[in-house]
């Protein structure tokens, strides 16, 4: 097997490669799927952000996004207007404000959610064998530890 000048062999380079772009054009097919009509693809975002890692400042989102503190605060104040989440005061600094998910905020993740799940189910169902589907699973596990420490 030929390996780069930095010992790479030619299959993990391509591995890599390829397996950078599916993982791309399944995260935009997941993100179409998901996408609520009234929810823009940066609210969707923030949204399932919230519901992950919990109570926050529209400037740690912001960080965890990458986006300015004003493009937040722009999406945050759509998203209160549907009624996805509530922003209340820090209570060990008054000063800030934490926004937090509404019940419907959390129904609205959990739907979204199920659908991908049920779509990306029926995909596996519908375009693989069994067969494939088991090797899925082993190429998952392999996945699984590529992504332990």
């Amino acid at each position: 097997m030929a390996e780069n000048p930095d010992g790479i062999t030619e299959s993990a380079a391509r591995s890599a490669r390829e397996l950078r772009v599916v993982l791309s054009r399944l995260r935009r097919r997941m993100r179409e799927v998901d996408q609520g009509e009234d929810l823009t693809p940066s609210q969707v975002s923030a949204l399932t952000l919230i519901g992950k890692h919990g109570a926050a400042t529209a400037s740690a989102l912001a960080s965890a996004e990458g986006v300015r503190p004003q493009s937040m605060a722009a999406t945050l104040t759509a998203l209160d207007r549907h009624g996805l989440i509530r922003r209340g005061q820090d209570p060990e600094d008054g000063r800030r404000q934490l926004v937090t998910l509404t019940e419907e905020g959390r129904a609205r993740i959990e739907d979204n959610r199920q659908v991908r799940e049920e779509w990306l189910a029926r995909a596996f169902q519908d375009r693989c064998t069994e067969e494939e589907r088991q090797l899925m699973l082993t190429a998952l596990g392999l996945l699984d530890r590529l992504t332990r420490p």
